[in-house]
């Protein structure tokens, strides 16, 4: 799965980041591994490792293994067994890794790190969407993702078959309860977005949070909006939103909803799902680099 030319720039900056976290000395200078590893294995000495998966899912952070092996040693051969979004069971072998022991040792736990986070994201994800097949409804995720962790975690959602939502505050406007109420109410608020739009020359999508029937009212008497949010909606008035809204703009249902409701707001005929408990709540998957 590739990754657009903003998100590899973010994934290269963390993994030096977290690089500096775990194998950096108070001088600041980089080790290649630790004193652990340097006052036990030769500067030379080569080896293999496997990835042993230890629980089942859906596998994620293959692509990202590869990468963090590259950023530590290019020398490091990456032999791959799994891809991404595969179903996995107890006892797979995503990869092998073939090089220098140090460098191996280096990667390991940020590697762990990453994809046993990465692997349960995708499979709370499938989980999610495999509930609502057969309906328009996409599932997407939110904002409430783990600091500085943003770019793996909405990776991770797509590896799950799932959509991503914006990714920042800078990629789409979205209108919540704070904004309008501050702002006066839906209709100012909704203005005010078309006025700065329009003299910052910008063409954001722009998405306005509704909490009854009567909001979703004023949103299409203003008619300048590209989704409408029903927020904390019952299944019974989201059916009335849907029909309200007739297709005039995109449709979002979100909050509290869980593995137990979703299937009936799909059913409903909204476009989209967002669940923030895909990042929020999923439950890392157990995985393990051993050497052979």
């Amino acid at each position: 799965m590739s990754l657009s030319v903003a998100e590899r720039l973010l994934v290269d900056k963390y993994i030096l980041l977290a690089l500096e976290e775990d194998a950096c000395d108070p001088t600041g200078k980089i080790l290649v591994g630790d004193h652990s590893t340097l006052s036990s294995i030769p500067a030379e000495k080569a080896g293999s490792a496997k990835l042993l998966v230890k629980a089942d899912g859906v596998l994620a952070g293959v692509e990202l293994a590869e990468i963090i092996c590259g950023l530590v040693d290019k020398d490091i051969r990456f032999e791959q067994k799994m891809n991404d979004g595969d179903s996995m069971k107890k006892g797979d072998i995503a990869f092998f890794l073939h090089g220098r022991d140090r460098s191996i040792l280096t990667a390991e736990r940020i590697i762990l790190n990453c994809m046993q986070r990465m692997s349960g994201i995708a499979t709370t994800t499938k989980q999610y969407v495999d509930l609502i097949a057969g309906t328009k409804a996409k599932v997407l995720d939110t904002r409430k993702t783990t600091p500085n962790f943003r770019v793996f975690e909405k990776w991770a959602v797509r590896i799950g078959d799932g959509h991503n939502h914006r990714f920042g505050l800078y990629d789409m406007i979205m209108l919540k309860d704070n904004h309008i109420d501050f702002c006066g109410g839906i209709k100012k608020a909704i203005l005010a977005v078309k006025s700065y739009q329009e003299e910052n020359g910008l063409q954001l999508p722009v998405e306005v949070e509704t909490r009854s029937l009567q909001d979703i009212q004023e949103v299409l008497e203003t008619g300048f909006a590209t989704r409408i949010m029903f927020d904390n909606f019952s299944v019974e008035n989201t059916y009335k939103a849907v029909e309200l809204v007739s297709g005039q703009f995109e449709t979002e249902s979100s909050g509290g909803i869980n593995l137990s409701t979703i299937k009936g707001y799909a059913e409903t005929g909204v476009d989209f799902i967002s669940v923030g408990a895909l990042t929020h709540s999923s439950i890392s998957l157990d995985l393990s680099l051993k050497a052979i």
